[in-house]
């Protein structure tokens, strides 16, 4: 079990570093990940990002449900807060899935996976819980039905065995 003294100590060594040291609340490259809680798959390891370099959203799944729109429309306000306004330059939202996740173990729970998504569970084959490559694609449309013009938004997967990310989505700029 890795406990608070452990936490503490390694802690003292990321403090010790400095790399924190100067850094602004808005990511520096304007990048939001929204990718799942599972510890094989830290968004900002498997691509490579540093530190406040990118927002990131971790869920289970990495799914963009109806709390993950919630979360991304306070993180907008926040925005507004300290920016007066909208984020300027190229803002990208980068949904990340990945292969074998434990959301496929979910299917056995459909209301469990219904009250997730907010919907019926006779629509969840829509939401492509088995899939991650299909789940992506709809993630993906989901934020570009739900987020404002001109943003980029894009789709990974990340596969646990290999290390490599897939492109299934490329970055596409949000048009009403």
């Amino acid at each position: 079990m890795i406990d608070t003294d452990e936490l503490a100590e390694r802690n003292a060594g990321f403090a010790d570093g400095g790399s924190f040291a100067g850094l602004k609340l808005m990511p520096s490259g304007s990048l939001t990940v929204i990718g799942c809680v599972d510890p094989r798959v830290d968004p900002s390891d498997v691509l490579g990002l540093k530190l406040g370099e990118a927002a990131v959203i971790r869920n289970v799944g990495g799914r963009v449900a109806p709390a993950t729109l919630r979360t991304l429309e306070m993180l907008s306000k926040v925005v507004q807060a300290r920016a007066g306004g909208p984020r300027p330059g190229h803002v990208h939202y980068a949904v990340l899935h990945h292969t074998d996740c434990g959301i496929t173990d979910l299917v056995a729970f459909p209301e469990l996976l219904a009250d997730y998504f907010e919907v019926a569970a006779g629509d969840l084959d829509a939401k492509a819980v088995t899939d991650p490559v299909a789940a992506v694609r709809v993630d993906v449309e989901v934020l570009k039905q739900k987020l404002p013009d001109g943003v980029f938004v894009s789709g990974l997967v990340y596969d646990v065995a290999t290390g490599l990310i897939e492109v299934v989505v490329p970055p596409a700029r949000v048009e009403g």
